[in-house]
């Protein structure tokens, strides 16, 4: 007769995920709110949202995100604390786009093997990223999947809630032509086309571990810098006084152009123009070192640009004061104008991400 097969012996190690609890416990009593009900290990996080009676018509605002590829570069170098707050950012910014305030998040781990220590290193960085979000952190899932997965992979994904006054919503339904474009600095590549990074970097023979002077550090280090974490600094961009935010847009996967024509009503244009930034270094690397066409860089990386802003002329002063405050680099862009205003020759991008909205050209080359 053959052996009993436990649990143990299929691949899941229930003790080990019971440890990884108990290491993640600190930090995410951490990242809490007043409004957090109830402690970690219940089978739902509780918020209460009794301060929402006070709204006029409250609406709920949910998006649900993971961070891509860049998982893998955080399991080739054995480092694990940045992923987390690369996850944060690329879900709870999502939902400040519409004017929203990111209130509670969860996240969600699969891996092929549980090692508590990495466990609780992933959970340190959401819970960072959440602090920094103002987010409260209430729950989330750590799944065990042997055979699926091998034992050192693993992927995250994440899902936040937050709410805004229905009158406040932001987007195309506010923009006008005239409007001023604003970009807000990204810190680096953030959590999008890193299997064009990866596979530039592969072709190359680049190793993680490799100094790269350029970038004042090694590669690895480089990819591995976190997302910006833009929510909390765009609540107070919104809440100061002489600053009427029209839209705003999250650059992530499909670049710059592709993400700020999402929230542009038809028959706009926004021009931007490349003369009024230059990319970091590790973008012109990719593109050199892959000899990745421009358009093609441009519909994948951020090229420097986290978010975009789309105000009247006359808060534009008063934002860039805002934004120095908080130590958030920015600068005026372009302008928004009439569709027929499209210079010829130069590509348009419309259409995006299925939404029908307006248009996008960028003009013009970096400094």
């Amino acid at each position: 007769m053959s052996e009993p097969i436990t649990y143990a012996a299929a691949g899941v190690d229930v003790e080990a995920g019971d440890k990884a609890v108990e290491l993640m416990k600190a930090s995410v009593r951490a990242a809490q709110r007043p409004e957090v009900l109830g402690g970690l290990g219940g089978f739902a996080g509780l918020f209460d949202a009794s301060a929402l009676k006070g709204m006029d018509r409250p609406v709920l605002a949910t998006s649900t995100d993971g961070v891509g590829t860049k998982v893998a570069i955080a399991q080739a170098m054995d480092r694990h604390d940045t992923i987390g707050f690369d996850l944060v950012g690329m879900v709870v910014d999502d939902i400040v786009v519409c004017g929203a305030e990111p209130l509670f998040m969860t996240d969600y781990i699969a891996t092929g093997r549980v090692v508590p220590e990495r466990i609780a290193a992933i959970v340190a960085g959401i819970a960072a990223g959440c602090r920094q979000a103002g987010v409260a952190l209430v729950g989330g899932e750590t799944a065990e999947h042997p055979g699926l997965l091998a034992p050192d992979e693993y992927d995250v994904a994440g899902a936040a809630t937050g709410v805004v006054e229905a009158a406040d919503i932001l987007g195309p339904q506010r923009v006008r032509e005239g409007d001023v474009v604003l970009a807000l600095a990204s810190s680096g590549l953030h959590s999008n086309g890193y299997s064009l990074v990866r596979r530039v970097f592969s072709s190359a023979g680049w190793a993680l571990d490799r100094d790269v002077p350029e970038l004042a550090s090694t590669l690895g280090e480089a990819l591995l810098t976190p997302t910006r974490v833009y929510a909390a600094d765009l609540l107070r961009l919104l809440r100061s006084p002489g600053v009427d935010v029209h839209a705003l847009s999250h650059v992530t996967g499909g670049g710059l152009a592709a993400n700020l024509a999402r929230v542009l009503p038809q028959g706009t244009l926004a021009t931007v123009d490349r003369a009024t930034w230059t990319p970091d270094p590790i973008f012109e690397l990719v593109g050199r070192l892959g000899q990745v066409p421009q358009l093609d860089l441009e519909g994948t990386l951020n090229l420097g640009v986290g978010f975009v802003a789309v105000l009247p002329a006359e808060s534009v002063d008063e934002a860039l004061r805002v934004c120095g405050t908080l130590d958030l680099p920015a600068w005026v862009l372009g302008q928004v104008g009439p569709r027929s205003a499209a210079q010829d020759g130069v590509p348009v991008v419309e259409g995006a991400k299925g939404v029908d909205g307006g248009a996008v050209q960028v003009v013009g080359s970096h400094r």
